[in-house]
């Protein structure tokens, strides 16, 4: 079965530790595919956040 975990943050690093755990726990041969996107939003009072997400496709041994 393939499934998704996605990751998001408005700090990147939290995204990257999170998904860097959960990659440590998988065999190599179960990623799919690992995608990041990031972008900056701008508040009213004009400071900017950055907004992280990073999605891991993966396999797992599961059937339904």
């Amino acid at each position: 079965m393939i499934q998704v975990k996605e990751f998001v943050d408005a700090d990147n690093s939290y995204a990257e530790n999170k998904a860097n755990e959960f990659l440590a726990g998988l065999r190599e041969e179960q990623i799919v595919n690992i995608c990041y996107g990031s972008v900056v939003k701008s508040s009213r009072d004009g400071a900017e956040h950055q907004r992280t997400t990073i999605l891991v496709v993966y396999k797992t041994n599961e059937r339904q």
